[in-house]
């Protein structure tokens, strides 16, 4: 029992904590048009604002894969930094706020709490599956599904706060609210006992040569897999709201928002169990592209966007939704399945800088698209293409089998 209490006290607990308090960086909407109402009214121009979000996306994924190593050796450390760093971004941006500089809101939310971003979301995940080494896709998924879940439950939370006290005052306070969930997670987050880590001092050379597992087939593949899910996601999920009007589904936006919420952390818990119970784990991302293929295809053959029909399309973000979390979700446990628990930190880290760059061109494809054709229709000819290569990259070049151990120098 006394097991059974830590797996939950010192794992999975802390995990939802800071999961739940850095997924709100996908609330970043419902802050935007608050800021850029502000900006406008002072005359000026809201054009970069955009880049705040994607900015926050690139540190993330760039600060877990050059910092995977530091988390490997200290978690405690690392999600404290996290910590520290997501709460002075939130906060910085309400100064900014402040002072109407475009500046310091690329800095604090872009930078600074991207980098707690990605501190905080490598922190608890090794943890989690050392813990539960028998369900490691169910703790990993339990993890990333509060990331998931964060814009379900805070999205309603910050438009009251803004309502009740404006942006700039809603943001110290989400702050503060966010500093303490991710300090309680920190405090609580703990390895098992007798577990220790191997690690050699710091060396340049070694450092650097982490990066030499992108010499391996499988792990390009797996990178490239991942990037396409997360950039076919982004390209569809930036547009949604709009997706919805243009379908005459308006008025009921927000509640179809918080639908395909629900389903993108119930894709992260969901496919992350599937895969515990199959002999292959990389099926279930075969499962994930197929399924978001043939959705894709049949909006495409039908013009369901521009037909208006409704269900097709509720149908393809539902889908998207499912497929975008579950892919988070897979990666460390499909990681470790390849190349074992040593380095899994690392590896995953490397392996986020993905994110990064889906987070740069994801949103920004889709927006390309849309002005020059004035059809969201457009997106899924782009959004179609990109899942069938990743389908095609994943049958041939990621065959992995449960348990196979793989001897890297990452």
């Amino acid at each position: 029992m006394k097991n059974l209490s830590n797996k939950w006290t010192r794992a999975a607990i802390p995990a939802l904590l800071l999961h739940c308090s850095i997924g709100t960086v996908y609330c970043w909407s419902y802050l935007e048009g608050a800021i850029k109402q502000i900006f406008l009214s002072a005359q000026m121009n809201v054009g970069a604002l955009g880049w705040a979000f994607s900015l926050a996306i690139f540190f993330l994924g760039m600060s877990a894969a050059f910092l995977g190593n530091f988390v490997e050796k200290d978690i405690h450390k690392a999600s404290l930094i996290a910590t520290i760093c997501f709460a002075v971004g939130v906060a910085g941006t309400g100064l900014a706020v402040r002072l109407q500089s475009m500046v310091l809101i690329l800095i604090f939310y872009g930078v600074i709490m991207g980098i707690g971003l990605g501190l905080g979301y490598l922190s608890p995940v090794k943890t989690l599956m050392l813990w539960f080494k028998d369900n490691k896709g169910l703790a990993t998924g339990l993890a990333v599904a509060g990331f998931g879940a964060a814009k379900m439950v805070f999205a309603p939370i910050i438009t009251a706060i803004i309502e009740a006290v404006g942006v700039e005052f809603a943001l110290y306070i989400l702050a503060a609210i966010w500093f303490v969930m991710m300090f309680v997670g920190h405090l609580l987050l703990k390895k098992p006992e007798g577990w220790v880590e191997q690690h050699e001092k710091f060396d340049i050379k070694a450092f650097f040569g982490r990066f030499k597992i992108f010499a391996d087939v499988k792990f390009i593949g797996i990178w490239l897999v991942f990037y396409i899910n997360i950039t076919c996601g982004l390209a569809l999920i930036s547009h949604e709201k709009a997706i919805y009007m243009a379908v005459g589904l308006g008025g009921a936006a927000a509640l179809l928002g918080t639908m395909t919420g629900f389903f993108n952390a119930a894709g992260r818990l969901g496919y992350s169990t599937i895969g515990d119970h199959m002999k292959d784990r990389n099926s279930v991302y075969k499962i994930i592209l197929i399924s978001e293929l043939a959705i894709t295809a049949l909006a495409l053959v039908t013009g369901s966007i521009t037909n208006e029909i409704v269900v097709i399309c509720i149908a393809l973000l539902i889908l998207v939704n499912l497929g975008y979390g579950g892919g988070f979700s897979n990666l460390p446990t499909l990681l470790s399945d390849v190349y074992g628990m040593g380095n899994i930190s690392s590896l995953h880290g490397i392996a986020l800088s993905a994110w990064a760059f889906a987070g740069l061109t994801g949103n920004q494809i889709a927006s390309l698209i849309v002005e020059k054709t004035g059809n969201f229709q457009n997106i899924l000819i782009f959004t179609a293409i990109m899942y069938a290569i990743a389908l095609l990259v994943d049958i041939f070049f990621v065959r992995v089998k449960r348990n196979e151990e793989v001897k890297t120098e990452a």
